[in-house]
Parts: C-alpha cells; structure tokens; sequence
C-alpha cells in the first residue's frame, strides 16, 4: 500500500494521537482531525470542527457507554462531546490502531476505550499496543490475540493514552516503517 493513498483519522490530542500524526507527516499520510469548538488541540494538522448537528450523529447514550467499557461515565457536555468525536473517528476509519492498557475485562483503559468499543461493534479491524505487556494485540473471535499488525487499509484510525511510554512510542514508529516503504 501506498502511504499517499492513506488517510489517518484523530482526535488530535497529547499522546499517542499527536505521534500518529507526526508518523503520517512524515509518511506523507493525509491527516484529518476530528474536534469540536472549544476542545484544546495539541496536534491542529487539517481539523474538521464538528458542528453541534454533526456531533449528534455520533450521539450515544452515556449509560450504554458506560455499560460497554465497565465503567461510570457521568452525563457531562464535554464528555459527550468527546465520546461522539471518536464516533466520527471510527465511524471514518475503517482499521483502528490504539495505544493504551488492555484491562482484565477486556476493555481498554480509559476514554481511548471508546474508540476500542466502537471498533468491535463496527467489526472494524482493531489492533491494540500494551504498554504495559509492550507488545500489539489484535482482537480476534472475542478475544486479544498477541500479533503484529500493518496498516493494511487506506482508512485507519490512530489514537491511545496521553502517557506514551518509549515502547508505546517504538511501537507506532514501527508499525509505520512495516506497513510503508519511506
């Protein structure tokens, strides 16, 4: 596959988000931001500020979410916000990478873990780096599987935890040195 025949979708947020983009600059990988007004940006590369109607499209009950991740959400506009925002990510992206912490109930750590959900109820190819087994899992017949994926659509998603750890770092420049030659 051709790097300039991709597309990445974020959040564009600190993290494993901002090195998914740095590693589409410099892969020559169109980038497309999803946010919304307000939402703070540490990576501003190409956004597309989601108006309240197109927010709504991705809107999901917070007790739904809650209940998918094994997790309280509270009903706060902003967490919506952002909830809906990865709606949009995955819903665009047809292969989803994540940065995180696969926890015992086989959800992913944090709000990361809606992009996670989303992607197994879209039956979207979803691949997810440890950071603290420091190795990829793909999710297979409903269950993690240790692999070590490629960038194999030209739509994918890219997002994950705030705290990129040097092996979480490692493990996305990888996965874009395998999948595009440079």
């Amino acid at each position: 596959m051709k790097s300039e025949e991709c597309t990445l979708y974020h959040g564009g947020l600190k993290g494993a988000e901002s090195l998914f983009g740095e590693k589409a600059e410099q892969y020559g990988v169109r980038e497309v931001i999803f946010s919304f007004d307000g939402h703070r940006l540490n990576r501003d590369r190409n956004p597309v500020i989601l108006s309240d109607t197109e927010l709504q499209r991705g809107d999901i009950s917070m007790e739904l979410a809650s209940r998918m991740m094994n997790r309280t959400y509270y009903e706060t506009e902003k967490i919506r916000k952002v909830l809906q925002t990865i709606f949009h990510m995955v819903n665009k992206g047809h292969q989803v990478f994540v940065v995180g912490t696969i926890l015992d109930d086989k959800s992913v750590k944090g709000g990361t873990g809606w992009a996670v959900e989303l992607a197994k109820l879209f039956n979207r190819p979803l691949h997810v780096f440890d950071q603290n087994r420091n190795c990829w899992f793909t999710w297979k017949n409903g269950d993690w599987t240790e692999d070590t994926p490629t960038i194999k659509y030209s739509t994918f998603v890219g997002s994950g935890t705030r705290y990129l750890s040097e092996e979480g770092r490692a493990a996305v420049e990888k996965l874009f040195t395998d999948s595009f030659d440079k």
